[in-house]
């Protein structure tokens, strides 16, 4: 009984491994767009900015989100035919498993864009005063 009490948490890590490393290579395979927030130097009067090109397609925000993360991210991308803007909001999901508890975090609001042209794309990411705390924001063809 001992061995079972050891063994199915130990089995559930390997799996939870495994799956983090499939998500993984499918974001570094598809990403367009990828900055890791955690650094007051990279923002400019509290907003991060930069540019970057995009082809038409159909694309998802995801998020790497801790508990330390600014606690809502206002993400603005702008181009020549393009205008996209959504305040998320950080939600940590309590997860209990009969022996343990444990969060995970993610961003609320519109995830998916859709790009009509090839173009270049101007995004700002506001933390909303909160430059210390880490993120991860990629933009990923869906």
């Amino acid at each position: 009984m001992n061995k079972i009490l050891i063994i199915i948490p130990i089995i559930f890590i390997i799996i939870v491994i495994g799956l983090s490393f499939n998500s993984s290579d499918k974001i570094s395979n598809n990403t367009v767009f990828h900055v890791t927030l955690a650094d007051p130097s990279l923002y400019k009067n509290g907003i991060y900015s930069n540019t970057f090109t995009i082809n038409e397609g159909n694309y998802v925000l995801k998020f790497i989100p801790n508990g330390d993360s600014p606690q809502s991210l206002n993400i603005l991308l702008k181009g020549e035919n393009y205008d996209f803007s959504e305040n998320f909001k950080l939600n940590g999901t309590l997860h209990q498993t009969g022996i343990s508890e444990y969060y995970t975090w993610d961003y609320d609001g519109q995830k998916e864009i859709t790009i009509s042209s090839s173009q270049k794309i101007q995004i700002e990411i506001n933390p909303n005063g909160n430059e210390l705390g880490s993120v991860s924001v990629y933009i990923i063809e869906n």
